[in-house]
């Protein structure tokens, strides 16, 4: 009867789960077995007058659980440790990304109403608010993946949602070794800048793998400090610190609650005694105040941000203090060359892989400019990163008591 067609079967089970909802007291918690009793109930009363499969039944208990406690089609989609990104365009067109190949989903949601509610069900699970007067907000599943919503009237063919999928194993420096983002050299030498507590920026375009690549560096910094990581939504995975702080933004909403952003965050954080702020990503105002806690004794303070190149990540840090503060570009370029020691900027090759493109560092600011020292280069003839040159500045390795070779 269902192999007659998707539609027969999508009206089947949406009859199977209406009844399930006018059947439950939804003021009781129901626990997982107790709900699967339920549903198995219910597709037997349908089997008395429907001819369904063996292999149906199966798939209809699956899907309506789904439905009813978890995200519906998505969590198929979810629970895939080979997908690394969804991309929703409305209820018709689902994308996938698994090994940086992008491909059409032959499924879809049943309705508008049915994708939208599964968008509150994301968002309301993060205290956070998105409607027709606030149609764009940032949140998070269970399991840590980042998702960004928009909605009508911002997005003119349906609701839109992204979702990036972190492995359920945050990946090492190790890892990223084998899968050649790095060599050993290099990160050996990270791992030491780290330690000593430089200040260090990632930057790279969307997809390129900064926030994974923040991950790894942070598994070097000493277990004994007391880090806060600052993020508009919790991402980061920062393993074996026990003093670690993990603040997030919040969106003001219509019950009164003000809206807190990452600048309200770091200067919170700079009154709970960090050793050092991790800051997920800066992309505006931001940028200013974290300068300032990188100068004002939190060595060894992270971040990362969207550019083209490490030197365009110094043209955008300039743009984003401006942002927030009107100040002589002269005297902000002095502030960038005395807080940021390195910045680290990642790409993603034509064949989807993900490599440390540029390691340099950041030296200090003369005539105008801030000078840099380029430590490492990728050579697209080798396929490879190149030592290009030694650290100029070794006074926090000294002061930390860590020699390079």
């Amino acid at each position: 009867m269902i192999r007659d067609g998707k539609q027969k079967y999508a009206m089947l089970k949406n009859e199977i789960r209406q009844a399930l909802i006018e059947e439950i007291d939804f003021t009781k918690e129901l626990e997982e077995q107790e709900l699967l009793e339920l549903i198995d109930k219910e597709i037997q009363k349908f089997s008395l007058s429907r001819k369904i499969s063996l292999e149906d039944r199966t798939k209809l208990r699956k899907e309506v659980f789904r439905a009813l406690r978890q995200l519906d089609v998505l969590q198929e989609l979810i629970e895939d440790p080979q997908i690394t990104e969804i991309m929703i365009n409305g209820t018709e067109h689902i994308f996938l990304e698994r090994e940086g190949e992008l491909t059409k989903w032959d499924n879809s949601f049943e309705s508008e109403e049915k994708l939208n509610d599964i968008i509150q069900q994301i968002v309301s699970a993060c205290n956070r608010v998105v409607n027709e007067a606030s149609p764009i907000v940032d949140a998070r599943l269970q399991n840590g993946s980042r998702v960004n919503v928009v909605l009508k009237p911002i997005a003119l063919n349906g609701p839109i949602v992204t979702i990036r999928r972190f492995p359920d194993k945050p990946i090492d420096m190790k890892r990223l070794i084998e899968l050649g983002a790095i060599d050993e050299e290099m990160a050996q030498l990270l791992k030491k800048l780290v330690r000593a507590g430089y200040n260090i920026l990632i930057s790279g375009g969307t997809g390129s793998g900064k926030t994974t690549f923040l991950n790894a560096l942070s598994n070097y910094i000493p277990s004994d400090q007391r880090v806060i990581t600052i993020e508009d939504s919790a991402e980061l995975q920062l393993m074996g610190i026990e003093n670690l702080v993990r603040l997030e933004t919040r969106n003001a909403n219509t019950e009164g609650c003000l809206a807190i952003t990452i600048r309200d965050l770091i200067k919170s954080a700079l009154r709970m005694r960090p050793d050092r702020i991790v800051v997920g990503e800066v992309r505006g105002a931001e940028a200013i105040d974290l300068l300032q806690a990188m100068n004002t004794g939190h060595d060894g303070s992270l971040s990362t941000g969207h550019s083209n190149s490490a030197e365009d990540m110094l043209s955008r840090m300039e743009t984003m203090v401006l942002m927030g503060m009107d100040l002589p570009v002269a005297a902000i370029r002095q502030q960038i060359a005395s807080a940021v020691d390195i910045i680290i900027h990642l790409g993603r090759l034509k064949d989807k892989s993900r490599k440390v493109l540029q390691i340099v560092e950041v030296c200090d600011y003369r005539d105008g400019k801030i000078r840099l020292n380029s430590i490492a280069e990728y050579d697209y003839t080798v396929e490879k990163l190149i030592r290009k040159g030694e650290l100029e500045n070794e006074t926090k390795l000294q002061a930390a008591g860590i020699k390079l070779l």
